[in-house]
Formats: C-alpha cells, structure tokens, sequence
C-alpha cells in the first residue's frame, strides 16, 4: 500500500466512523474465509459494516472523532464492526462470536462512552431501535383500542340481554 491509498484508507474509515452510533471492536482469531464472509452478510442483512484495518490506520481514522477512546483496543489482529443502530453490530458480533471461537469481543464506544466486553453483550441483549419503535407504536394504540371495546361493550351486552328476553318471551 503507498502512501495514497493509505490516506483513502483512512478516509474511509473516518467516513464510516463519523456516521457510526457504535463500534465495536473484535479480536480476529484467525477466522477463515467462510466465516469472514458469512459474518459481513450477517452484518449487511443487520445494516451494519464489519472492516479489518490495519491498527495504525484505525487509530489515525479514530483521532479527533468521538471514538478515539478505543485506541486502545486496537492491538493485535482486530477488526471494526459498525452501525448507526447502536444494537445491531454488537448483537451481531456477539452472537456470531457464541458460534465461533476465531472471533472474540474486545469492547467498543457508543459516542464518547468506552464500552468493556460485557458493556457490548449487555448492548446487544437490548431490542434494537426498529423493535423500540413498534413497541412504543403499540403502547400508543392500545388505550385507543381498549377505549374503542369499552364504548361498544355495552352496547352489546344490552342486545344481547334484550335478545334472552325476547327468546324467553317467544317460548
């Protein structure tokens, strides 16, 4: 790599990072070409990115962002997994790194806040930002539907106590 295609590099990976609400940061135990490719697709599917960079390329990408924080993490064969979803690239990671042993979490940054390895496994046990969403959606519409079947129910009921009463007249 000469010295341009590293400023891309990095660059890139600035880009990438600025737009991030996570990083986490994952150990490369020497994953093979099959499980690298079948956990981008995870993270793809997830909406997240995982990259292998260089650490000295990372850490000059990290300089000056709200991720600086992980610097030192980066050591030895790591990679960045990224997602502007802050659940959905560590709950990917971590259960990939359940089914794997090449993988290892490191820990990660959400912002400015350093987060350890169990910071990342707690992260990724919570519902992600769509789930949130339909959940709140849901809260919203409930007392409506609830308000809906009280205002009907009695109207029903008095049918329906009028409907014995005839049925018990006609026999």
């Amino acid at each position: 790599m000469d010295r341009s295609q590293k400023a891309d590099a990095v660059a890139q990976l600035n880009a990438i990072i600025n737009e991030a609400g996570v990083v986490v940061v994952a150990r490369n135990l020497g994953l093979n070409v099959a499980d690298a490719t079948e956990l981008r697709m995870k993270m793809r599917e997830a909406g997240a990115s995982y990259k292998v960079a260089k650490n000295s390329l990372a850490k000059l990408a990290i300089a000056d962002t709200d991720y600086e924080a992980i610097g030192d993490f980066l050591t030895g064969p790591t990679a960045l997994a990224t997602s502007v979803d802050p659940v959905a690239a560590a709950r990917v990671v971590v259960d990939f790194a359940k089914s794997n042993d090449n993988i290892e979490v490191v820990g990660g940054a959400m912002g400015t806040q350093l987060l350890d390895t169990s910071g990342i496994k707690a992260l990724a046990s919570m519902p992600s930002l769509d789930e949130l969403r339909a959940k709140l959606v849901g809260l919203v519409q409930a007392p409506a539907t609830k308000l809906a079947q009280l205002s009907t129910a009695p109207a029903a009921k008095l049918a329906r106590v009028v409907g014995a009463y005839a049925a018990k007249e006609a026999a």
